[in-house]
């Protein structure tokens, strides 16, 4: 076995965004660029003598790029790497991996919730030792080497079987092929009462579990139906395919509609959910009733109690900014501390490394805790069954119980996709140039109290975080929030997140769009979304 140093040359637009480097398919499988990403990470961070954890989703191209990656690891010196079977990990059973065998980090070959394909997304992030993904500083070094790169090391050499289970030898390093979900579902069963779910179900509760054709369906198979008895059949969609059976594997009430449509038919179970495609995403769905991802993280903070693993209560919680404000409400009231930081879980890993936060979560679909450093799906999904089990209650009376205590923070995110990059950006710095001068205006009835570009100070290592999002509060409590995600491959998405604060008793049940009108038309007056955009509606809404 031979190991060559290739000569390449940068290649432009190799920059990180929240979750790693994301393009399209063709772009990743072009010459030099897989490896010269992937060149760049182990430059920054090294890797000789070290060990990491490799898997991906299973999208297409995960497969090749997880022999490239090998075979640049042993190159570089790598001692070790932990690989699950197939190439196949989902992305909170990857940060369980690296942190359950103290290894120096781990590659994720996954565009998330992205579709997949010969034509779609692929991605690849690094997440540090602690599990989570590399922060800021880190990603930003790389960046900076994709620059300058001249060549990269790959050793030569036949593919690792990566089917069987076992150590094998790939020149002086060292690749054990693992069980994806074992560790995983042995994880799940310390943080929660599986007796009592396990009865629930013995019991007669029904549901439907939506994989999306992605990464989820193995462990929720192992999980829900083989280790808790759920029915068989529970788990739909649930062999992960490349091109994700053609599905966007985004689990929203848009992507998801074949699970929304059962769940509020005549016949419905008791409980629906979906995750994405790399299992850190879930949707929550009662009989006749849809969870926002902002009252799911409430509900699940003022519930987790009643899960063994969070029986002695909570740190604190935190969520990311554009997430409503519902969390914060019960954070008061078990009198712990809550955190408002920007979009991207990396944020939420100093906070859960100090022990400050044990539950975190993001409106767009993800929610986790402290047993990883990632988001994670099924965790959320199971801690919901374990609610329920204890509760012996509805999905739709937990809320309204929820609602009745807290009061509603109606909320709704519009996505505006595939837009102009150019024109997104000119949007963006008009809004910026506009914020001083919007204090004091009355909007469709509602006066701006204030209004700000998000900026982040991270209270464990004093960081800070510029041009987050542009905020637009009123003095009733609602605002608007809007910034460019950096999740998407291909021109911009613009995201506008929408809140507003019902104390109740009246006033609770509400459709949430129409609970929202005037907060919608005060946000495309200010922002000009149509004049910039020549949009005047969005492409999702959830």
């Amino acid at each position: 076995m031979t190991i060559h140093s290739v000569q390449t040359a940068p290649i432009a637009g190799q920059k990180p965004g929240t979750s790693g480097l994301r393009k399209k398919t063709p772009v990743f499988m072009g010459r030099h660029y897989l490896e010269n990403y992937v060149q760049s990470i182990f430059d920054v961070v090294g890797a000789d003598g070290k060990t990491f954890v490799l898997g991906g989703d299973g999208r297409y191209f995960n497969d090749r790029a997880a022999q490239v990656i090998l075979r640049m690891a042993a190159a570089n010196g790598a001692a070790r790497v932990i690989v699950g079977q197939g190439a196949i990990l989902s992305t909170p059973a990857a940060s369980h991996l690296i942190r359950a065998n103290k290894t120096d980090g781990g590659i994720i070959m996954s565009a998330s919730h992205n579709p997949g394909g010969p034509d779609e997304d692929f991605g690849v992030k690094f997440n540090m030792p602690n599990g989570g993904p590399a922060p800021e500083a880190v990603t930003e070094a790389m960046f900076e080497r994709t620059k300058v790169i001249s060549e990269y090391r790959i050793l030569e050499a036949q593919d690792v079987d990566l089917s069987v289970i076992g150590s094998h030898r790939l020149g002086g390093m060292v690749v054990d092929v693992v069980d994806p979900v074992a560790d995983y579902a042995a994880l799940m069963e310390t943080l929660f009462d599986f007796g009592a779910i396990r009865a629930m179900f013995a019991g007669g509760f029904r549901m439907r579990m939506d994989a999306m054709c992605a990464v989820t369906g193995p462990y929720a198979v192992e999980i829900l139906e083989n280790r808790l008895g759920a029915a068989k059949g529970t788990v739909v969609n649930r062999v992960p395919l490349p091109d994700f059976g053609g599905m966007h594997p985004d689990p929203n009430p848009t992507w998801a509609h074949a699970l929304m449509a059962e769940m509020m038919g005549d016949d419905a179970p008791d409980f629906g959910a979906a995750s994405d495609g790399d299992g850190d995403r879930n949707m929550v769905v009662g009989r006749g009733i849809y969870v926002s991802p902002s009252d799911s993280l409430a509900v699940l903070a003022a519930n987790a109690h009643l899960a063994p693993g969070y029986a002695k209560g909570l740190a604190g919680v935190a969520r990311s900014m554009p997430t409503s404000a519902a969390v914060d409400r019960v954070a008061q009231a078990l009198g712990i501390a809550a955190y408002e930081t920007p979009t991207g879980w990396k944020f939420f890993g100093n906070l859960l490394d100090a022990g400050r936060a044990t539950l975190c979560g993001e409106e767009s679909f993800g929610t986790g805790s402290d047993h990883v450093r990632e988001k994670d799906g099924l965790w959320a999904v199971l801690l919901w069954l374990n609610i329920l089990a204890v509760r012996k209650e509805s999905v739709a009376d937990i809320l309204a119980a929820h609602w009745a205590r807290f009061g509603r923070n109606y909320y709704s995110r519009h996505d505006f996709e595939a837009i102009d990059s150019a024109k997104a950006d000119a949007m963006m710095a008009a809004l910026r140039g506009a914020l001083a001068g919007l204090a004091g205006q009355v909007i469709e009835g509602m006066t701006v109290a204030g209004a700000d570009d998000f900026a982040y100070t991270d209270p464990v290592d004093a960081s800070v975080s510029a041009k987050q999002g542009v905020r637009v509060m009123f003095a009733d409590g609602s605002r608007f929030v809007l910034r460019l995600s950096g999740t998407g491959t291909e021109g911009a998405t613009l995201r506008l997140y929408l809140e507003r604060y019902a104390a109740g008793p009246e006033g609770l049940d509400l459709d949430p769009q129409a609970a929202l009108a005037p907060v919608i038309r005060a946000a495309h007056a200010v922002a000009r979304i149509s004049e910039f955009t020549g949009r005047d509606a969005p492409d999702v809404v959830t």
